[in-house]
C-alpha cells in the first residue's frame, strides 16, 4: 500500500513523528508504520518492545489524545502500527498545531489557524458578528442585484414587506439587529474597511512569470466582483475569436464562459478571507485563479475530478449564493468547470495545491505538451504536433526535414498520430498533402 493522505511510512521512530500524530488528529485521521521504507515493505524495527510501551505514553502526554498501537511480525521483521482517530477538538503539540492535508503535514498559523480553532469551535469565519459595522454599511444596490438574481432562480423564500436588517436576518447573515461577517462581504459598501485583501488582482503576463504586461485589480463586495472581473476580463485581458456562419457574426471566446465563471465563484465563496487578494493570470496559452486557503478535510484533488460532497469554508456565504443562484448546493463547480473545457475540446483544467492556495489553470491550446507525454508519444511526435498548434499544419516533407528522419519513419510517425485521433490527414493525397488538428 502506498503512502497516501490517510498513510505514513517511517523507518524507525523519532519523537518529531508526533507532529504528524497531532496532524492525523486534526484532519480525517490517519496511520503511521514505523519499520517499513517507503514503499511500503517491512525494512523492521529493532527496539520494537520499548516502543511499544513509549509511544502510547508520548502521545497521551504531549496531545493528550489516545491513539491504537499494533506491532507486526512479518517473517522476524517487526513493524508498528500507530493508528489515529479523527478528534472533534483541536489537538495542539507543545502549543503548536498540525493538520494532514493531501500528503503533508503542515503547521496552522495566522488566519489559517484562526479558521481551524473555529471551525473545531463549532463556529465558522463568515458567521462571527462584525461589531464594528451597522446597517449603515451595507450597500443597497448590491441587495437589489442579488434580490433579481434570487427571484430568477426560485430558491428565495418570500420576503415580500420585510425591510433591509429583517431580510438580512433571513438570509442568516445577521442576528439580532447585528451584521455578521458574511453580509459585509456579501453586500458590504466598503468591505475592505474591515477586511484586507478583498481584491481581484489581474495580470497579463508574457512568456514567463517576470514578463507582466499590464495589470488590472477589482475592489468591491462579492455581489460587485462578480459583475465586474468578468468585464474587466472581457474588455482588456481576453481576445474573442470570430467567425461567421452566413451573414451572422459568431463570437467564441478563448475559453469557455461558464468554466471562467465557475473558477470565480469557487474563489469568491470559498475563499480564506483574512488571507491575500485573488490573483487572475492570464497567459499567451493559459489562464490560472489562484486563491489562499487549502481544500476541506477528506478532500482531494481527485475527488474534485468525480462526485463530491460540498464543503463549504464559509458556509453562510455558500447558502446565499445558492438562494441567488450563482452555485449548488451539491460540490459541482469543478464538474461543471472539468465539463465546459471538455465540450470546448479543450485539455482538462490543471488543479493544485500552490503557495498555500488553491490553482486551477484553464488551458488554450487543444493539447498542452505535459498530456502530450502522458499519451506515450515520442519526442519526435510532440514536437510536431506543438508544430501544428502554432502553424495549422505539417507535411511529410517537413517532418523528415524537421527531425532528420526517413519518409519511412516519418509515416509512421505521423499515422500514429492521425490513429491516436491527435491529428488529421488532408483529403489531399500524394503531393500537396499535409496533417492538421
Amino acid at each position: 500500500m502506498a503512502e497516501n493522505q490517510n498513510i505514513e511510512y517511517k523507518s524507525s521512530w523519532h519523537d518529531d513523528h508526533l507532529k504528524w500524530v497531532c496532524g492525523f488528529a486534526n484532519a480525517a485521521g490517519g496511520t503511521i508504520f514505523l519499520g517499513k521504507n517507503d514503499k511500503g515493505e517491512v525494512v523492521g524495527i529493532s527496539d520494537h518492545k520499548k516502543l511499544m510501551e513509549d509511544i502510547p505514553n508520548k502521545i497521551k502526554n504531549y496531545l493528550g489524545i489516545i491513539a491504537e498501537i499494533k506491532l507486526h511480525d512479518e517473517s522476524g521483521k517487526y513493524a508498528i502500527e500507530i493508528v489515529t482517530p479523527p478528534y472533534t477538538v483541536a489537538v495542539s503539540l507543545r502549543g503548536r498545531y498540525y493538520q494532514r492535508s493531501g500528503s503533508t503535514n503542515t503547521e496552522l498559523i495566522g488566519a489559517a489557524l484562526t479558521e481551524f480553532l473555529l471551525r473545531k469551535s463549532g463556529q465558522t469565519w463568515d458567521e462571527i458578528i462584525e461589531s464594528r459595522a451597522t446597517i449603515d454599511d451595507i450597500d443597497q444596490k448590491s441587495v437589489d442585484l442579488f434580490l433579481e438574481a434570487a427571484e430568477k432562480s426560485g430558491r428565495m423564500p418570500d420576503v415580500k414587506g420585510l425591510i433591509l436588517i429583517e431580510l438580512l436576518e433571513k438570509l442568516r447573515v445577521a442576528d439580532g439587529g447585528k451584521l455578521k461577517r458574511a453580509a459585509l462581504i456579501l453586500f458590504g459598501k466598503d468591505p475592505g474597511r474591515f477586511y484586507p485583501n478583498l481584491t481581484v488582482k489581474m495580470g497579463r503576463f508574457g512568456k514567463t512569470d517576470d514578463d507582466l504586461k499590464f495589470q488590472e485589480t477589482e475592489e468591491g463586495n462579492l455581489i460587485q466582483l462578480l459583475q465586474e472581473v468578468p468585464k474587466q476580463l472581457g474588455h482588456k485581458f481576453l481576445i474573442k475569436n470570430i467567425s461567421f456562419e452566413g451573414l451572422l457574426r459568431i463570437e467564441k471566446g478563448e475559453y469557455p464562459a461558464a468554466a471562467l465563471r465557475e473558477m470565480l465563484l469557487n474563489a469568491l465563496v470559498h475563499r480564506n478571507y483574512m488571507g491575500a487578494m485573488i490573483q487572475i493570470r492570464i497567459y499567451d496559452n493559459k489562464l490560472s485563479i489562484w486563491n489562499e486557503g487549502t481544500l476541506p478535510t477528506g478532500i482531494t484533488f481527485a475527488d474534485l475530478r468525480v462526485n463530491h460532497p460540498s464543503k463549504p469554508k464559509n458556509p453562510i456565504i455558500a447558502d446565499v449564493c445558492f438562494k441567488g443562484g450563482y452555485i449548488d448546493a451539491w460540490g459541482r463547480g469543478t464538474l461543471k468547470i472539468i465539463t465546459a473545457c471538455r465540450e470546448a475540446e479543450l485539455p482538462e483544467p490543471e488543479m493544485k495545491e500552490e503557495f498555500g492556495g488553491v490553482m486551477i489553470t484553464l488551458f488554450k491550446e487543444r493539447f498542452t505538451e505535459e498530456q502530450l507525454r502522458k499519451m506515450g508519444l515520442n519526442e519526435r511526435q510532440v514536437k510536431a504536433v506543438l508544430f501544428v498548434l502554432e502553424n495549422g499544419k505539417i507535411t511529410n516533407k517537413e517532418y523528415q526535414e524537421k527531425f532528420g528522419v526517413s519518409r519511412m519513419t516519418a509515416t509512421r510517425d505521423l499515422t500514429e498520430l492521425v490513429e491516436k485521433s491527435i491529428l488529421k490527414s488532408s483529403d489531399t493525397k500524394g503531393a500537396g498533402s499535409y496533417y492538421e488538428l
